[in-house]
């Protein structure tokens, strides 16, 4: 008899149980399977299994079934539990399941729609989402619309171009997203797109050739452009020294040109263009057109500072061509090889100085050349001799002995004996070309004697032997001597062979 309280008692309301369990996510994305699971620890014994959210019923099943959620929405978010009647004995006995709490979360958030311009009347319309960062492999579609018209249709870009945007694609713009299955599918709110017309701006004129500089003879075209502006522009062309109006063109481009067949020297001077589309005349900056003439046959010319080239000498180098538009660059020649450059920016020509040696005679010649064609002046022979001796032997047998004299300024003048040796000498002897040093006799060997007036130049030569000129040597000027006291020097002499 007590066996059936305890059943009564058992059939009693269900209460929350480890018997029955429930297994579901607790998180899921909008689009999402979800499937809620209920089941016992003999599931044969379940006769009916009913699956609640937020407390009211969503399905009762007369088997062990799992509830599944398709396609997931932000709204199925909620508490889940389940409830089981399972056969005790002779009675039915219910359980109940803990309560297990779902979010659903938005995949992506609406899309916004931007319209950005970009340069040249071309227009940019990108619909904007973002994917959390555990979905972002999700493919996504993307539709374009304004008005009624579909512009793009499940397509795999998030932009959409208009080339070159117009009036008649004005209008109210939108655009949806969805996923691959369209399980998921969001519209982002319309924006109204009104074009309007933009003013001209940034007038600019340019020639062809570029820097407003044109050949004699040739033709230069004008090109008139904007920075800014859209619809039909009319461009005109105008002399701003003469107030002379060239030109008229009117079409839907933010550029248009004007040739001038055959160019010359009365088309020079400032020119500047217009452009006006309905909204105000804008103006360029004026330009100056040049009209340039090639480089004619340069003249060379040859300077020295004596009546002769001498080694030693700088000569310079003048060459000039008398027409042609600057600036004008010089190229300088010794035979054939090219020496250096200089450039004439205002007319008069250009000068190149070189400093003279034995080897430098030769044939000479210049370039001019102004970009229009380089022009070869005519070749002029130089003839360069060697500088007179500054040291001399006079008196003696031979160009090699006698008393020594060296010029000072055109004047020659004698060396004092004092601390005279052969190192001295043979300096006397490499710069005479003699051969070499054998006596350092006195001067009085070789008279006459030097007048009373003829100057002593050197008082003591210092020379170590390897000079090539007694100039080299270190030398003490003059303080104390008599021309009794001048220096002789006796070299070898190369006296010339016959055969």
């Amino acid at each position: 008899m007590l066996l059936w309280p305890l059943l009564l008692l058992l059939t009693a309301a269900g209460v929350q149980s480890d018997w029955l369990s429930i297994d579901m996510p607790s998180y899921a994305y909008e689009g999402d399977e979800v499937v809620v699971k209920c089941s016992g620890e003999r599931n044969n014994r379940i006769s009916t299994l009913t699956y609640y959210k937020d407390g009211s019923l969503l399905a009762t099943y007369h088997n062990l079934s799992s509830y599944t959620i398709s396609n997931a929405r932000p709204s199925d978010s909620g508490s889940y539990s389940c409830e089981a009647n399972r056969k005790f004995f002779f009675v039915y006995k219910t359980e109940k399941t803990r309560s297990v709490w779902l979010t659903v979360q938005d995949l992506f958030p609406p899309p916004t729609l931007t319209i950005r311009p970009i340069e040249g009347s071309s227009v940019t319309v990108s619909c904007d989402t973002r994917l959390p960062w555990n979905r972002s492999d999700t493919q996504l579609h993307y539709s374009f619309f304004r008005d009624d018209h579909t512009l793009i249709s499940n397509g795999s870009s998030s932009e959409f171009q208009i080339p070159a945007i117009g009036k008649g694609d004005s209008g109210y713009y939108w655009c949806e997203v969805a996923t691959t299955s369209h399980s998921v599918s969001k519209q982002g709110q319309r924006s109204h797109v009104l074009v309007q017309r933009v003013p001209v701006s940034g007038v600019f004129l340019e020639t062809q050739p570029q820097g407003g500089q044109a050949l004699a003879g040739e033709p230069l075209v004008l090109v008139c452009s904007v920075a800014e502006g859209t619809g039909d522009i009319a461009f005109s062309w105008h002399r701003e020294d003469t107030g002379e109006h060239l030109g008229r063109k009117q079409q839907r481009s933010q550029r248009a040109e004007l040739e001038i067949p055959a160019v010359g020297e009365s088309h020079m001077g400032r020119y500047y263009c217009t452009a006006d589309n309905g909204h105000g005349l804008a103006r360029s900056g004026a330009l100056n057109v040049t009209v340039r003439a090639p480089a004619s046959r340069p003249v060379l010319t040859l300077r020295v500072p004596g009546t002769r080239a001498v080694v030693g000498d700088v000569m310079e180098l003048h060459c000039e061509a008398h027409r042609g538009s600057p600036p004008i660059l010089y190229r300088f020649y010794y035979d054939d090889v090219f020496l250096g450059s200089r450039s004439a920016t205002s007319g008069g020509g250009a000068s190149f100085k070189l400093f003279l040696t034995a080897e430098h005679s030769g044939n000479y010649s210049c370039e001019a050349d102004n970009g229009l064609g380089a022009q070869l002046s005519e070749a002029i022979t130089l003839s360069v001799t060697e500088p007179p001796p500054k040291i001399r032997l006079i008196n003696g047998p031979h160009r090699c002995e006698g008393l020594v004299q060296v010029e000072r300024e055109g004047h020659w003048g004698t060396v004092c004996d004092d601390g005279w040796d052969t190192k001295d000498v043979a300096v006397v002897c490499r710069e005479l070309g003699c051969g070499a040093a054998k006596h350092t006799p006195p001067g009085k060997l070789y008279p006459p004697l030097p007048e009373e007036d003829q100057p002593i130049f050197i008082q003591v030569a210092l020379c170590n032997g390897t000079e090539n000129t007694l100039a080299e040597c270190e030398q003490v000027e003059m303080f104390d001597c008599e021309h009794s006291e001048d220096a002789g020097a006796v070299c070898e002499a190369f006296l010339p062979h016959f055969t």
